[in-house]
């Protein structure tokens, strides 16, 4: 009698195994039953190819749409909406893991990427499908949403008020496919335009004395020549301020296997990868692409006589080698680069040294 009965309670236990384990397969992004698994949250914050990546970088974030709310027409196309005549606004739908993430976090990236002060629209985008909005799924939402501008009204943060308004969800159509993962489809482009908008300039400003909110916005900064004199060395500060070029096969990172990320030593910006990383037999560190296109600045170098193409990173503005055709198929590209410019982080210290985002592109592993 007590064999049938532990035969019977592990048939139990065996049984919720396979159903949590069938359950955490259902539920995944695809799934019909994410939608009661994950939340939703829609924020308006202008031009929405510049409202995808900073909630795509977080973790917890499944899934950036960028579409149209709050007009009167069914399923909007980009001409009408940018018309200013149908009602809609430029939006972006977050679906994310309430588990992982909260809603006060998003709403406080959210903050941090705007102009809320502006009613007009945002930066060079004008008009009403421009201007902000907090589009509320819950009286949950709308309660946080609520507090959240009221605080930051009564912070001092901002000379004028808060002008983004707070409005009930209704209905949400997705933006054509071009628009979508536009700022990773055309990186050159995208971040020219952010720039020439006046929203980076922006973002620096108002958060130039919070350097940790800005590397996790994604926005890295350049110290002053004293600071860089004192903190670099000297093949450092002569490499990345001076276009000097450090002595082949005797660097720090020609020859270096070990899995990880390299970022400006100056400013700190993601740069390279080691998966992209190739023996060029050239005794400089050489990569077949970038890790982060943004970050990349690609300058007409015809100093000593030659017509190369110099490669500077943007925030840091540090000079840092040279770009070259003759890499590896498919791209057939190297990158030539200083190890003096460089600061290489581990692939176990990236998480606490704030490069988690990057793991993946590392590993593989998606």
């Amino acid at each position: 009698m007590k064999t049938k009965k532990n035969n019977i309670t592990n048939l139990l236990v065996l049984s919720v195994i396979l159903l949590g384990s069938l359950t955490a397969q259902i539920v995944s992004r695809d799934s019909p039953l994410a939608s009661s698994y994950y939340k939703q949250a829609t924020f308006a914050g202008g031009c929405f190819w510049c409202m995808e990546a900073p909630f795509e970088a977080l973790d917890g974030v499944v899934e950036v749409i960028s579409g149209y709310s709050g007009g009167s027409v069914t399923n909007p196309s980009y001409k009408q909406v940018t018309s200013g005549m149908t009602g809609h606004l430029e939006v972006v739908q977050v679906s994310y893991n309430p588990q992982k993430i909260s809603y006060e976090t998003l709403l406080k990236v959210y903050w941090q990427n705007i102009d809320p002060t502006d009613g007009g629209g945002q930066f060079a985008d004008r008009g009403s499908q421009y201007q902000t909005a907090i589009f509320f799924h819950s009286d949950k939402q709308a309660l946080l949403a609520r507090a959240s501008k009221a605080k930051l009204n009564a912070s001092g943060k901002f000379k004028k008020r808060v002008a983004t308004e707070i409005i009930r969800f209704q209905q949400f159509w997705p933006a054509e496919d071009y628009h979508q993962d536009y700022y990773r489809k055309n990186a050159k482009y995208y971040n020219r335009y952010k720039v020439g908008s006046g929203r980076d300039g922006y973002i620096k400003k108002t958060w130039k004395d919070d350097k940790e909110t800005l590397k996790k916005m994604g926005y890295f900064t350049k110290p002053s020549q004293t600071e860089l004199k004192t903190t670099l060395n000297r093949m450092a500060y002569k490499v990345t301020q001076e276009c000097g070029t450090e002595p082949a096969f005797s660097n720090a990172y020609w020859n270096n296997k070990e899995a990880g990320i390299y970022v400006d030593v100056v400013s700190g910006e993601p740069l390279f990868s080691s998966k992209d990383k190739f023996k060029s037999g050239t005794g400089w560190p050489s990569f077949t692409q970038t890790i982060a296109d943004e970050n990349i600045i690609e300058m007409d170098d015809e100093s000593f006589g030659m017509v190369r193409t110099e490669v500077r990173s943007k925030s840091g503005d540090s000079h840092l080698g040279h770009l070259f055709n003759d890499g590896p198929d498919p791209g057939g590209m190297r990158y030539c680069i200083n190890s003096a410019s460089l600061k290489f982080i581990p692939l176990v210290d990236m998480e606490l040294e704030g490069y988690g985002k990057y793991i993946d592109k590392i590993t593989g592993k998606k």
